[in-house]
């Protein structure tokens, strides 16, 4: 029997005789606006949380509300294009956010062109090198690989005739995740902090923003992974900081970097000279240890895709329109091209030895990352291990090779940038091409529109990164860009030789620690890393999603309130993401804003957070009637 005739008891949802209106304008115009606009809004989330999230179901609800109920035009295919275009903005953002914003700490000049040059590089080697990779980790492992962000976009896209309710559900956040954004931080009416220490507990400090786009992150995320988070913040806040200030408090002065006793610290003095340097080694070893874990799929996702590449397979081009990939030659000399073009072009500087480094290790990263998130979903999948692991094996070749200073630093964050975006493109369009298969798109018109969305995106990125910077400042407490502070506080280590390496050797132990207690050392070291008052919301909306489960009295009211609240969730995230985006270029023009909130009242922000919150459930439990 052969390779077609084992797989040909699937049948897509549209049958590969079918011919409906699929990579067409209309959907290539809402593509690429959906694309820049989520985009903008994951970047903001990647800085402030160091998380983004999948955009892939907002943007297929979206699509149907609006090309199917505004335009009156009737196409599944078409509405998986704009999906797919728009993940590749997500993807886009997360690679720029986890990476670039270490230049701007540095101080290290990067022009537009660079930045485009390397998000365009980055994001077409991930879907050049993904190609090759579909019919093994799509087609052939349909039934062992479920991609649940794909699948589950591909239920949404199937069920369009709820489009429109649906598309109307994420309005609804969008309106409230804005709204609550231009309140607080636009017209500064009321504080978007609370703060209280904790009596006779020196310097221990609970707090929570009012943000709605982190209550989002909690509900889609869930309250296990939502309470690991909070788990390291607490860990940070109301342990190791009381306990550094209780233990340091008779000390001359602060062993690193600040030249002041430890007694006359603050809660946030003592988490920007200490705290800092101990989460950074946690989520360094975090990552590291995720992808150790995952070397056993490494190994035999290498394996098997030589196998198929010796024997044919993964370039095999059935006359089926669902089986056509962009043809393997023009992919190979894509991929040659731009290896070369990265190798020898002086905008970055990175020469072959940075050109060699970013074929292996994206090549090999690429498989990785597209079968993990096969297995456990984009959100879980190890890329900021991978880059760590790139960025420190990279760097030490520089070092090596003699490279030094601002140029060594620079050289080895753009390799890691261009591999990190190539990750995550390769995750993302994964997902993409497993809705695809399952809806019956085609999948080289998919890979044309992913390469489409990440130029689209990539030309933007940069603009928005320097706004957010000159506006909040990358790595300030507003937008601490957690992963980026991460390389940047490796690359500077290695090759300036002044790590503080007793405190990234602590955070490194705690990871190790965290990891033997059965919990996920990387997310428990995020929440570690940053200010408590950013995992905090994020367990509420933990809380509002285990509210939600456990009184549905079926899985299938489970699972309709589910996405229910998710939709609502990611317009709350992509309502208030946006907004910020919006506030920044308007401080960066000048626009007078308010500089203080007008009042110091703790209770209002906290009403307006709680009442956020409420909505968010009755949302989500609006959907039992629905499914009836």
């Amino acid at each position: 029997m052969s390779n077609n005739e084992e797989k040909s008891s699937f049948v897509p949802y549209v049958s590969s005789s079918r011919s409906l209106p699929e990579l067409t304008v209309t959907a290539i115009v809402f593509g690429v606006i959906l694309a820049v606009v989520f985009g903008a809004a994951n970047a903001y989330l990647g800085l402030k949380v160091g998380l983004t999230v999948s955009a892939s179901i907002p943007a297929a609800v979206i699509s149907m509300g609006i090309i199917r109920g505004l335009f009156k035009r009737d196409s599944i295919l078409e509405n998986n294009i704009v999906q797919t275009m728009t993940t590749a903005g997500e993807a886009i953002g997360a690679g720029a956010v986890f990476t670039l914003p270490a230049f701007f700490m540095l101080n290290i000049q990067l022009s537009q062109a660079v930045i485009i040059f390397i998000m365009l590089t980055g994001g077409l080697l991930g879907v050049f090198m993904m190609v090759p990779l579909r019919q093994m980790l799509i087609v052939k492992e349909h039934e062992t690989l479920p991609y649940p962000e794909g699948t589950a976009c591909a239920e949404v896209l199937k069920s369009g005739e709820k489009g429109g309710e649906n598309a109307k559900t994420v309005a609804f956040g969008f309106l409230f995740g804005g709204l609550v954004k231009t309140l607080a931080d636009g017209f500064m009416l009321f504080k978007s902090e609370i703060e209280t220490t904790v009596y006779k507990f020196k310097n221990a400090v609970i707090g929570t923003d009012i943000y709605p786009a982190l209550l989002g992150v909690g509900y889609i995320i869930g309250p296990r992974i939502a309470g690991q988070m909070l788990a390291g913040g607490l860990l940070a806040w109301i342990v190791l900081i009381p306990a550094i200030s209780f233990f340091g408090a008779d000390s001359a002065k602060a062993i690193f970097p600040a030249n002041v006793p430890i007694g006359k610290l603050d809660a946030w003095g003592i988490w920007d000279n200490y705290i800092k340097y101990i989460g950074a080694g946690s989520v360094a070893v975090g990552g590291l240890i995720t992808l150790i874990k995952t070397l056993p799929t490494l190994i035999g996702t290498a394996a098997t895709m030589m196998k198929g590449l010796a024997s044919g397979n993964a370039n095999s081009l059935s006359i089926k329109r669902t089986e056509k990939d962009l043809p393997f030659q023009y992919v190979i000399i894509g991929v040659l091209a731009i290896i070369v073009i990265i190798a020898f072009t002086p905008i970055t500087n990175v020469g072959i030895i940075g050109a060699i480094a970013i074929a292996i290790f994206g090549f090999l990263f690429v498989a990785v990352a597209s079968r993990i998130v096969g297995l456990v979903g984009s959100s879980s999948s190890p890329v900021s291990g991978m880059t760590i692991a790139t960025l420190l094996i990279v760097t030490l070749i520089y070092k090596m090779a003699g490279l030094h200073g601002v140029h060594g630093m620079t050289a080895a964050l753009t390799v890691a940038a261009i591999v990190c975006t190539a990750l995550a493109v390769a995750g993302d369009i994964s997902q993409d091409l497993k809705t695809g298969y399952l809806v019956g798109g085609t999948p080289w018109k998919q890979q044309v529109a992913m390469s489409i969305g990440v130029v689209a995106s990539g030309t933007v990125i940069g603009i928005i990164l320097i706004i957010l910077n000159k506006s909040y400042g990358l790595g300030s407490t507003a937008l601490p860009a957690p992963r980026a502070s991460l390389m940047k506080i490796l690359v500077q280590g290695i090759f300036g030789g002044d790590l503080p390496w007793t405190l990234i050797l602590i955070g490194a132990a705690v990871a190790v620690s965290i990891e033997f207690l059965g919990l996920n050392s990387l997310v428990v070291a995020v929440g570690l890393y940053l200010p408590v008052h950013t995992s905090m919301p994020i367990m509420f909306g933990g809380i509002v999603r285990w509210l939600v489960d456990i009184t549905s009295k079926s899985k299938e009211e489970r699972e309709a309130r589910g996405d229910k609240g998710v939709l609502f969730a990611s317009g709350l995230i992509a309502g208030e993401s946006l907004l910020g985006v919006i506030i920044a270029i308007l401080i960066f023009f000048k626009v007078p804003i308010p500089s203080a909130a007008l009042t110091d009242n703790r209770v209002i922000p906290l009403v307006i957070f709680l009442a956020i919150c409420i909505i968010l459930y009755f949302v989500s439990k609006s959907a039992k009637a629905e499914r009836k």
